[in-house]
């Protein structure tokens, strides 16, 4: 969860937006933006989905195995990220 609150909060950046002002565009709350942005691990994904696309971000679910990751193995989130971050 960690990655993905950073993910965003970057992006959140560079958009200019201040939190409250994301927290609008994303219909939670100001102190739901911090605490995520903060790494709260308990979040529930339907709002970070809902955050996210407030933030242009789009989310994919891949097979695991077609990405060369073992099903028995987390995915790779750091790859996941460094594709994120070079487009």
């Amino acid at each position: 969860m960690h990655d993905l609150a950073s993910v965003a909060r970057g992006r959140r950046i560079e958009l200019g937006l201040t939190q409250a002002e994301l927290a609008s565009r994303s219909g939670v709350s100001r102190d739901w933006v911090n605490s995520f942005e903060r790494g709260k691990r308990t979040v529930e994904i339907s709002l970070v989905f809902r955050l996210f696309d407030a933030l242009g971000i789009g989310v994919e679910a891949t097979d695991a195995s077609a990405i060369g990751d073992a099903p028995d193995r987390p995915p790779n989130l750091d790859a996941f990220l460094d594709g994120y971050h070079k487009r």
